[in-house]
């Protein structure tokens, strides 16, 4: 039967296991030199973990730092009792200046225009608003051309409404660790970095290592490294897998809503993509469906867990449920379902494991596009 930390409203939810979280964060913590920081990449919910909570687990883990990609996102982590440093890893509309200055939230820097805007309105507001300076080094992405950065930094830094809390630039191939194209970009900040100290410009706290680059690459730590996706157990390539083993943090769970013998022909679902075969089919509902991340691209390619073992999904995914189906062969003789009974989606039953990663496959993805997508609608517990 359901536990009292299952919702009350809605037999489906995600399963956050703080013990994992709390593990992998210590694991990236341990990477770092004496010094220097760890920046925790929350955006997104926390990659659909839960941002607020996620926080609070890694700040007690060690957290000196946490990014986001809103200026929400950081007035939701204020708002939540975090009183860390906060980075938005973008330069936001001019009209967010206020809010900045606020909640004290640091933008990233890349336009003269937004910089100065912003120096004003701290002067205007009798406080100074800290920044990071973004570096483009090759990602085409945003930031200041890293052959631009000397005549960037004379264009403001004049102004006593702003300070260089740090500089930073994002990878695009990090996952290639010794590739040309990661060590062109690893050179090309270093070089802006270097020229920049050198003509007097305080660099405040240098970073440029994202997931891949901090578990595949030491020699680019600088100041911080930034951890996003493996703080949440997940994988940020091939190549990282068997250097740093990591916990899978979320977990999806259901419970069967509605279960029927359909006759031997009988369609399932809309477009009836799935008939029912001449073997004996259970057909059970779950309450899960593409509003909450389960991709309709999935539809009759994908299998959940049930009592430790895997049955297939049939029939089109619908908006807010799915259909299973229980089906019993000579080979294979199982138990039927009952109403109440646990499905799980993503995650452990028994012996048995879907990953996200099986799922991201499966639908031609990453891993990080399946945990935000889970973590849109569907309740958190934490366990």
């Amino acid at each position: 039967m359901p536990s009292s930390k299952e919702p009350a409203t809605r037999w489906a939810w995600v399963e956050i296991d703080q013990g994992a979280l709390r593990r992998n964060t210590r694991a990236f913590k341990n990477l770092l030199g004496y010094g220097k920081r760890l920046c925790c990449v929350v955006k997104a919910d926390a990659y659909g973990h839960g941002a607020v909570q996620c926080a609070k687990i890694m700040h007690a883990t060690g957290a000196d730092m946490f990014a986001v990609a809103t200026v929400s996102e950081g007035v939701q982590l204020r708002e939540g009792g975090i009183k860390s440093p906060i980075l938005v890893l973008n330069e936001p509309p001019i009209d967010a200046c206020d809010t900045l200055l606020e909640y004290q939230i640091m933008p990233s820097v890349y336009s003269s225009e937004f910089a100065l805007a912003y120096g004003e309105r701290a002067v205007e507001m009798g406080c100074v608003g800290k920044y990071h300076m973004a570096i483009e080094t090759g990602m085409n992405r945003i930031g200041v051309h890293f052959t631009d950065v000397l005549e960037f930094r004379r264009e403001i830094d004049f102004h006593r409404g702003i300070e260089c809390d740090g500089v930073f630039t994002h990878f695009a191939t990090a996952d290639d660790p010794d590739g040309w194209d990661y060590r062109l970009q690893c050179a090309r900040f270093s070089e802006a970095v270097a020229a920049m100290k050198d003509a007097g410009f305080e660099c405040g706290i240098v970073h440029c290592s994202n997931t891949p680059a901090s578990m595949l690459d030491h020699s680019m730590q600088f100041d911080m490294i930034r951890a996003g996706i493996g703080l949440y157990g997940l994988q940020p390539c091939e190549k990282s897998a068997p250097i740093m083993p990591l916990e899978p943090v979320m977990s999806v769970r259901a419970r069967v809503t509605r279960t029927i013998h359909p006759a031997m022909g009988e369609g399932v679902g809309y477009g009836f993509t799935f008939r029912v075969p001449r073997a004996r089919v259970q057909v059970c509902t779950i309450p899960v469906g593409y509003a909450d991340g389960l991709s309709r691209t999935l539809s009759n390619k994908m299998d959940v867990l049930y009592r430790g073992q895997r049955i297939r999904q049939v029939g089109n995914i619908c908006m807010d449920q799915c259909m299973v189906a229980i089906q019993q062969t000579p080979a294979r003789q199982m138990p039927e379902a009952e109403v109440g009974d646990l499905i799980t989606i993503v995650g452990k039953d028994g012996d048995a494991v879907i990953s996200m990663d099986e799922m991201a496959r499966l639908r031609g993805t990453i891993n990080y596009e399946v945990a935000c997508g889970f973590g849109m609608r569907l309740e958190k517990v934490y366990i």
